[in-house]
């Protein structure tokens, strides 16, 4: 499908955003599409009973594809604000492709799990070792009990949500009024106030920034992967009290947004770094930045802010995924889910 529509779109020279004001060549199109016509092959090969060699080289390559179909996903966070503060889309065919890709990268990675899995002579369904063969692929699966993250997950996940304190900071400040790092108040109210639309207005109106509150909901999302509640509905969430929450309902978004912001992030702060020693061109200023130092520290600010608050989700996903792990529920798995043992 991801082939087909991009092939598509490059047959009909449909405008795909690239960057701001620029659009993907005809044969970058065709080059994506013709990696996803590659990636179906490959999971082919992963998920067949191939000789050893056949299957480290598949193992090898969708090394390579995750990350070519990540890369699109760079944008997800950018378009759930966007949506989330009333803006509309800015271009549907960029929206089209970044869930294309986050989608493609998103099975792309299960089929690396699971074939990472029947390399080591594992169960491809739950990563465990099962005694004999038998019919493992259709029992049903256990959950352990609902815990929490380790003392060491919480401080290391909590230390990088700080990142995000100078950026909100900054931000409250000015809608309040205020001034800071070169920027008035005033200034960036009446920027706000006359870009901004729906619930994004409403909310500047009462000092509330929509991508504070879209960090918010980043932070309520760890929380949730740190914590009990987050396996278990919580006696507040009306008809769903004491239900187990289905494991990829946080997972999913979690390392989604974890690996879009750290990736996005980071990109920021090195640019910032190198701006700042003169590796890079400084960043002149625009819009309501008076100053390039105002820029800067509000790019590192970004920077901070989103890789901080990305790598926390990442953390605290890792030991979700880990708590949480269900076990098939007979002690044997099908011949399917299992290699042949090494020369036999």
């Amino acid at each position: 499908m991801y082939a087909a529509v991009i092939g598509g779109w490059a047959a009909t020279g449909t405008a795909v955003p690239l960057r701001a004001h620029t659009y993907q060549p005809v044969a970058f199109l065709l080059a994506q599409a013709g990696l996803a016509v590659l990636a179906a092959g490959v999971c082919a090969v992963a998920t067949g009973n191939r000789s050893r060699r056949g299957r480290m080289a598949a193992g090898a390559l969708l090394a390579l594809l995750i990350p070519a179909f990540g890369w699109g996903t760079i944008g997800l966070p950018i378009h759930f604000v966007t949506l989330a503060s009333g803006s509309g889309v800015e271009s549907a065919t960029g929206l089209v492709h970044t869930l294309l890709n986050t989608c493609g990268a998103g099975l792309l990675a299960m089929v690396a799990v699971a074939h990472r899995r029947r390399l080591r002579g594992r169960c491809a369904r739950c990563g465990q070792v099962h005694d004999g063969s038998g019919e493992g692929m259709w029992t049903a699966l256990t959950h352990p009990p609902a815990t929490t993250a380790s003392a060491r997950t919480r401080v290391t996940a909590y230390v990088l949500l700080c990142g995000l304190l100078p950026w909100a900071v900054v931000k409250t400040v000015w809608l309040f009024g205020g001034d800071a790092i070169g920027v008035s108040g005033e200034a960036w109210r009446n920027d706000v106030e006359a870009e901004a639309t729906g619930a994004s207005r409403a909310l500047a109106s009462v000092g509330v920034d929509v991508s504070v509150l879209a960090a918010l909901l980043g932070v309520f999302l760890l929380a949730g992967l740190m914590y009990r509640w987050g396996q278990v509905f919580p006696r507040w969430t009306p008809l769903l009290a004491g239900r187990r929450v289905p494991r990829l309902l946080p997972l999913i978004p979690a390392w989604l947004t974890g690996g879009a912001l750290s990736v996005y992030g980071t990109g920021l702060l090195v640019y910032a770094l190198l701006s700042a020693v003169g590796v890079v061109p400084g960043l002149e200023p625009v819009g309501v930045f008076t100053t390039t130092e105002g820029l800067a520290w509000m790019v590192a600010f970004g920077g901070m802010s989103f890789g901080g608050l990305g790598a926390g989700l990442l953390v605290a996903t890792r030991s979700y995924a880990a708590r949480s792990r269900p076990v098939c529920a007979a002690d044997r798995c099908a011949d399917a889910y299992r290699l042949e043992p090494a020369g036999s």
